[in-house]
């Protein structure tokens, strides 16, 4: 009887525990025995359970954007057009120095102005191969190849088209000033040199910031490319994008207008044939550099705009975008192979002076150059511009 009652008092002891087992209350205490995590796994398990996902808003994250399409056409049309541009630009801007070379002929303001000008595009000119294997292959040069074509590309871009601002004040005063500027040639003259130094060392300056931050890099889906990066540096990034616009478009284009139209109103006031065909030369220097360099300035504010203001279904926009980045880009790089038509090949005195190269290096006879030369004598201009050494400007 002893080992009956002490069978029934174990039983009752163990009747509550017995109980709250199958509660489920146990085993709720046995996972917090286990530690954190099982009750973070029991927590997550619960909520899977019991979330409705029928309203859930898939909104919040990003869109891939899958660019096989957009990375084929910049394989295929960024290195024809490079090779296209590269050859003909080459072929115009080394005439331009040859000419200068060979004739010693930097005896204007405008002279040396040119002279720079072609030897920037002709820096230019020599790094398109660079990108054009870049972009039909990938970057195969090295980190330090990377940065130096980096640099000489952008220090030719800003030299470019602070030149081309020069070029513009230099004709204002060459023609609305004339009697001033002939008074003054020897410290024109002086002055042009200083100022193309100055030009090259803010042309430095300018590019060093990107340079910078320029690399090549690769990662496991996509081979190595070089390009500049500022990562969430949004500042950096906001003031590159203003130096390119305010340097390499806004200020030469509103300085150019300001002394072409000047120019041209002072032409305007009597009236000849040759007078209007120099502001004819004028208004197309003007459509010319409008035409070549406001698409791509507009691409680069959209651009930003569109890095910075990401939503979903922009992946459409975004390829938009990049095609178009390559085509107006281009665009604005065959202002390289239009310069020296623009501003060399129009002065009576430069080509001249070609055709005089071509004969001596066996291009042309004597008969043919006595012939062009008289045919361009002809339609010489009567602009009182330096009209006798001046190469822009003077038909």
């Amino acid at each position: 009887m002893d080992r009956d009652q002490q069978l029934k008092a174990a039983l009752l002891w163990k009747l509550p525990l017995l109980f709250q087992f199958c509660k489920g209350d146990l085993m709720i205490n046995k996972n917090d025995s286990l530690g954190e995590d099982a009750t973070k796994e029991s927590q997550i398990t619960v909520d899977y359970n019991t979330e409705d996902f029928s309203n859930f808003d898939y909104s919040q994250f990003e869109e891939i954007c899958k660019k096989e399409e957009i990375r084929k056409f910049h394989a295929i049309f960024l290195p024809v057009a490079y090779s296209l541009i590269c050859f003909v630009g080459l072929a115009g801007n080394g005439l331009v120095m040859a000419t200068y070379i060979y004739f010693k002929r930097l005896k204007t303001m405008t002279d040396v102005y040119l002279f720079n000008l072609a030897l920037s595009d002709i820096f230019f000119l020599l790094t398109l191969p660079f990108w054009a294997v870049s972009a039909a292959k990938h970057w195969v040069f090295g980190d330090f190849a990377c940065k130096a074509i980096y640099l000489i590309c952008q220090m030719s871009f800003f030299s470019g088209m602070l030149l081309l601002l020069s070029i513009s004040i230099d004709r204002y005063f060459a023609i609305v000033q004339a009697t001033s500027a002939h008074r003054l040639r020897s410290q024109r003259m002086f002055a042009s040199k200083v100022t193309c130094s100055l030009i090259w060392t803010l042309a430095f300056i300018f590019s060093v910031p990107e340079v910078v931050h320029t690399s090549v890099y690769e990662t496991p889906l996509y081979p190595p490319q070089c390009f500049i990066t500022t990562g969430d540096n949004k500042a950096l990034t906001i003031s590159i994008k203003v130096s390119q616009m305010v340097f390499g478009f806004c200020l030469p284009l509103f300085v150019m207008c300001f002394c072409y139209c000047v120019i041209i109103k002072n032409l305007l006031q009597p009236h000849s044939f040759e007078k209007k065909h120099v502001i004819k030369i004028l208004v197309m220097v003007m459509i010319a550099f409008v035409l070549l360099q406001l698409p791509y300035n507009c691409i680069i504010v959209l651009r930003t705009i569109s890095k910075y203001n990401r939503t979903t279904g922009q992946c459409n926009a975004i390829k938009t975008l990049d095609v178009a980045n390559d085509v107006t880009y281009s665009l604005a790089c065959f202002r390289c192979c239009l310069n020296p038509f623009l501003y060399a090949f129009i002065g009576l005195k430069f080509r001249n002076d070609v055709l005089r190269l071509l004969k001596d290096l066996g291009c042309i006879n004597q008969r043919q150059l006595w012939q062009w030369s008289t045919n361009q004598k002809n339609s010489r201009s009567s602009v009182p511009t330096e009209t006798d050494t001046t190469t822009s400007f003077s038909p």
